[in-house]
């Protein structure tokens, strides 16, 4: 642990814990090299194993998973950016954007039922921020709530946490020479098959994100499913108020067998899209304005329209406004006999 007050680099204060697990741990810090000392977050990953094997390869994979996350920052707005990667010792240290707001497990509460229609959004914002990472080929492996922020500023989901990364703190060297995960990556209820494995696809974050669409329909928690005997496949439909074609969309993204999933977010995302319903309109409305630098013309007989410059106008659903010249006098009509 790294104590509150502890200077890093000369730069990052570190002002508090926000979090501390099996992969490492997570601080809330400030810059003191920039005006007004912004705030950002400090993982700290630690080797399990103090093995010179398992450091080289530590340090190997984690420039490389820094590179990932410097692009995938400059990639997306929905990816915090990554200002900075450093080692100390045998620790090693990511410095990124402070994300304000609040992490979804606050509106995925136990026991609640949420919309349909909030949850085509959230599966959207989820998805289009994971597109940009499996356009670079990057499995997150760790999708949950605790891992999605509801930003304040514009609430759009920011997906944080990328899992790679964390392999650092569960390296160990096995009895034959090689390296290996004490752990998988990734979080029970969210994480498939092939995953816990130790073989993650871009399709088990298809499967982590369909998960969190059945958990906010059904208010149920993602370990408590049934399975269909002979397919492994979810079942809970009869648990939610859904229509056919989110549902469908759901049960292939959670499909057992990973082939039978999407392939990656983009893919999914289209399907997902033509679900958001078209935003509301105004009545039509037309406009007929009279310009006031022509004279009116009067036909026989004239109908006059006396327009009150003080009365509200009133509108209707199918509404026509006719502006008349205040500056020109109001003519009546006669009829000739």
């Amino acid at each position: 642990m790294v104590q509150s007050g502890k200077i890093l680099r000369q730069r990052y204060k570190i002002i508090q814990s926000l979090g501390s697990g099996v992969f490492g741990d997570t601080y809330l810090a400030e810059d003191l090299d920039l005006p007004g000392n912004p705030k950002c977050v400090v993982k700290h990953l630690k080797p399990k194993s103090s093995d010179p094997v398992v450091l080289t390869i530590a340090q190997k994979l984690f420039e490389r998973e820094a590179k990932t996350l410097y692009k995938l920052g400059k990639d997306s707005d929905q990816i915090p950016k990554l200002f900075a990667h450093f080692q100390e010792r045998t620790e090693f240290y990511l410095v990124q954007e402070y994300i304000e707001g609040q992490d979804i497990s606050k509106e995925l509460t136990p026991g609640k039922k949420l919309s349909e229609s909030y949850t085509i959004a959230l599966l959207k914002g989820i998805l289009s921020a994971l597109a940009v990472a499996h356009q670079n080929n990057i499995i997150h492996r760790d999708i949950k709530p605790q891992n999605l922020m509801r930003r304040k500023s514009d609430n759009k989901i920011v997906l944080i946490d990328f899992g790679a990364v964390k392999e650092i703190k569960v390296l160990t060297v096995d009895e034959q020479g090689s390296t290996t995960l004490t752990v998988p990556v990734g979080t029970v209820g969210y994480m498939p098959n092939e995953q816990s494995n130790g073989k993650p696809k871009l399709s088990s974050d298809i499967y982590a994100v369909g998960i969190l669409g059945i958990k906010a329909l059904t208010g149920k928690d993602p370990r408590s499913f049934s399975r269909n005997k002979n397919t492994g496949n979810i079942i809970w439909r009869n648990e939610a108020q859904v229509s056919d074609s989110l549902a469908n969309i759901l049960d292939r993204m959670v499909r057992e067998y990973f082939r039978q999933r999407y392939k990656n977010a983009t893919e999914a995302l289209d399907d997902i899209v033509p679900l958001i319903p078209p935003k509301q309109t105004s009545t039509a409305e037309t406009t007929i304005i009279v310009n006031p630098l022509i004279p009116r013309q009067t036909s026989t007989p004239e109908t006059t329209i006396i327009v009150n410059p003080s009365a509200p106008r009133q509108t209707s659903t199918a509404e026509t406004t006719i502006i008349v010249n205040p500056s020109t006098p109001t003519q009546t009509s006669t009829t000739d006999n």
